[in-house]
């Protein structure tokens, strides 16, 4: 068993290529999982992600700001209180709405994230 307790003081800015703007970021549980992946990620002044697809599905949970989540065919506004649900394999973006801030909780499985589009 695990426990760990997750602050913002635990976060550090991340210099992870699939980011665009100012993200922080922090693992709350990463490798020691075999099966799944949590991590808390907050996005500064509508930083965002760069379209990519996950091997696994993944579930975003935003606690804080105001947000989007898109496909090429659809495209939400998020904000705390949200949860998204992004099948394995499909191209997609997540990040805070232009001029704002953002912060999500992102579950994954274990599996491959690819950058696409670029």
């Amino acid at each position: 068993m695990r426990v760990v307790r997750v602050t913002k003081a635990g976060r550090e800015r991340s210099e992870n290529p699939i980011f665009v703007g100012e993200v922080d970021y922090q693992t709350a549980v990463g490798e020691e999982s075999r099966d799944l992946r949590l991590s808390e990620v907050s996005f500064k002044r509508g930083a965002v992600n760069k379209p990519h697809v996950h091997t696994t599905d993944q579930i975003l949970v935003i606690t804080e700001g105001e947000g989007l989540v898109a496909t090429d065919e659809e495209r939400h506004d998020v904000s705390a209180g949200d949860v998204a649900l992004i099948p394995a394999n499909t191209k997609h973006w997540h990040g805070a709405r232009p001029g704002k801030d953002m912060t999500h909780w992102s579950i994954l499985g274990n599996g491959k994230t690819t950058i696409v589009g670029e």
